[in-house]
């Protein structure tokens, strides 16, 4: 028998005894961290006063995407199903004229927080390097820092306006994929579709601080894909 058969040989009985490195297991945590972009699907209803158009004969908002840092954890119940959690510093969007207020540019903007949570699903054994899964979950989304522009101030005749817009709570799937390079580190690619719905109301004001006008209450659809690409940790 060869000296390089015999070492073969070993060689094989080795990785046949060695236990194979664990993508994830029960208990562990997972960190994912990189760019989050929010593209929103915009859309709104017209937006009234007493039930009649406010403006235009159609007016109508849309908003903007916006990239930050994302920050996401997973526990891992069991080596297939995880609870995950998204995270991540403020978006803020510009929301923009649309419909019959097309031309207007910039109406106001706004910054928010899109906190998830989701059940994960993990198809591949524990020992694979690639890693896709798929969720499902809970959006809860805060919006705050809303303020307008002079040019909605200046269309409604007003000294000065407020935007105010309610908190959403919807349902959101996700789709991604972790590649481990190691033990502990990784590259990883995740998609979300979130239900975002909030209730919007405008409100202008004169000089002394007394409403000329308040705006009917007008859903405005964000419904956003977000996107992330970064890299995972594991421990």
């Amino acid at each position: 028998m060869s000296h390089t058969f015999k070492i073969g040989i070993l060689a094989a009985a080795v990785m046949a005894v060695a236990p194979a490195a664990q993508a994830f297991e029960a208990g562990d945590f997972i960190v994912r961290a990189g760019a989050v972009q929010v593209a929103p699907d915009g859309s709104s209803e017209r937006i009234n006063v007493a039930g009649a158009p406010a403006v235009t004969a159609n007016p109508r908002v849309d908003v903007d995407d916006n990239t930050q840092l994302g920050i996401r954890g997973s526990y891992m119940i069991t080596s297939n199903i995880g609870i995950g959690i998204l995270a991540a510093t403020p978006f803020k969007h510009n929301i923009n004229g649309a419909g019959t207020l097309d031309s207007a540019g910039k109406l106001g903007e706004t910054k928010h927080l899109p906190p998830t949570i989701t059940l994960q699903y993990y198809p591949m054994h524990s020992s694979s390097a690639f890693q896709p899964y798929a969720g499902v979950g809970v959006n809860y989304t805060t919006f705050f820092e809303e303020k307008t522009t002079n040019t909605l101030t200046s269309a409604l005749g007003a000294v000065s306006t407020d935007l105010e817009l309610d908190d959403s709570v919807g349902v959101a799937v996700e789709i991604g994929m972790d590649y481990m390079l190691s033990e502990n580190f990784g590259l990883n690619a995740a998609v979300w579709w979130a239900d975002i719905n909030t209730d919007a109301t405008i409100t202008a004001f004169d000089g002394a601080g007394n409403v000329l006008a308040r705006t009917d209450k007008f859903e405005v659809e964000i419904d956003p894909m977000v996107y992330m690409v970064g890299f995972t940790y594991k421990f």
